[in-house]
């Protein structure tokens, strides 16, 4: 057993776990990055080990799903939405109906981190002017991105990477994980619904103060040039899931169409990429690449795994919901991929299903949890982890239990 291999991957991942490494400000990026580096100076592992330990399919679809992203923003439909949320009508029932339902079908199609970075502060400033707490709002954010993003193959990086890993059918895939996708959704918002900072606001029959417009203020515009090639663009990426099978190289074929263009400058769409949540993948995958092509590591962490039989579907769920809220969603999924047992397709969309749902646990279970509540407080909203807690902890108790039975039953 190589014993540096085994200390960099516990020192990596108790990294991912702290979001940083004590009296350093090295963040989970730098961290993954330092440790794949150390790896290879050492000779742990090699430069073709390296190499063929990245996924570069799921880092070219996840760019290209970035890129899109970046396109929907240059078109202002992100301020756009958000403003047509907050503008809801139907009381705090509506707008809180609206906030979710609208989240989680976007987070479908799109990566949840990118939804609440860009629905967040605009969604913000609507629901203050109405004169209601934002907070709650906040976390219907959150969680209906992440319950939204379980249904399909695109809906976040985990997913990405569990499709690649089994060449999952983007079909079969939405009708196995699309149900407890909605019932996630349905679940946070009942329950936000009936949370005492909910009530709260429900008073003189749930109407909210009507809107206190400023004047000065710019309405958003909608540019319906930019959104109708992002929208195109979406319909193709859909289409290249269902219909073709290396789906990488076509993914980037959409990217440099999207380049090609006379309005948009190219360091504008891609400036707008999460360059460190890619160079976070690439060291993680370098880390636990390592780990696999160890075999006496490898076999241990596999025996681990088969002691706690983690092909049992309420195993499977526990270890998400531990891992997710520890080490986070993503590392989790790359090291259960990595290194666990030979996976079946229903054991892939259970990983897919769990590994997401249990990210609204509490605030560190997903990045998207953590772009909301740092989003509200730079609009002067402090959202403590006991406030997120209280309810992202039923919901995702709740939500997992669903979601398990549905993965019983049709199993």
């Amino acid at each position: 057993m190589n014993w540096l291999i085994a200390v960099v991957f516990i020192g990596v991942y108790i990294g991912m776990a702290l979001g940083r490494w004590p009296g350093l400000a090295i963040n989970r990026t730098g961290i993954a990055v330092f440790g794949a580096v150390v790896l290879l100076l050492s000779g742990a592992i090699s430069g073709e080990g390296a190499l063929a330990a990245i996924d570069f399919a799921t880092l070219a679809v996840l760019l290209t799903l970035m890129v899109l992203s970046s396109q929907y923003a240059a078109s202002g439909f992100f301020d756009w939405i958000g403003d047509r949320i907050a503008n809801l009508g139907g009381g705090p029932r509506g707008l809180l109906a609206g906030v979710v339902a609208v989240c989680g079908i976007l987070s479908a199609v799109m990566t949840n981190d990118v939804v609440v970075w860009a629905v967040t502060p605009v969604l913000i400033s609507g629901v203050v002017a109405r004169g209601l707490d934002p907070k709650p709002f906040v976390i219907a954010v959150a969680c209906a991105a992440n319950a939204g993003s379980a249904a399909t193959l695109i809906g976040n990086p985990q997913n990405l990477m569990i499709a690649e890993f089994g060449n999952l059918d983007f079909g079969s895939f939405l009708m196995v994980c699309g149900i407890p996708a909605v019932i996630g959704l349905v679940t946070v918002y009942a329950l936000i619904l009936r949370s005492p900072m909910m009530r709260a606001q429900l008073t003189d029959g749930g109407v909210m103060a009507p809107k206190r417009k400023d004047v000065n203020a710019p309405q958003p515009v909608l540019d319906k040039k930019i959104l109708t090639k992002a929208v195109v663009a979406t319909f193709a990426v859909i289409a290249i899931f269902v219909f073709v099978e290396d789906r990488a190289l076509w993914s980037l074929l959409v990217v440099a169409i999207l380049l090609l263009s006379r309005r948009l400058p190219t360091d504008q769409v891609l400036g707008r990429v999460d360059w460190h949540l890619l160079a976070l993948f690439c060291g993680l995958f370098i880390v636990t690449g390592a780990m696999s092509q160890d075999a006496e590591i490898a076999k241990l962490f596999r025996d681990i795994l088969v002691t706690l039989q983690i092909d049992h579907w309420a195993v499977l769920a526990a270890v998400s919901l531990a891992g997710s809220n520890t080490i986070g969603n993503v590392p989790l999924v790359m090291m259960l991929l990595s290194l666990g047992p030979d996976w079946s397709q229903s054991m892939l969309h259970g990983l897919a299903v769990f590994s997401t749902l249990s990210g609204n646990f509490l605030i560190v279970g997903s990045v998207a949890n953590i772009i909301a509540v740092e989003q509200a407080q730079k609009a002067g909203t402090v959202i403590s982890f006991a406030e997120y807690a209280r309810l992202g902890v039923p919901i995702t108790l709740i939500s997992l239990a669903l979601a398990l039975g549905w993965m019983t039953f049709i199993s």
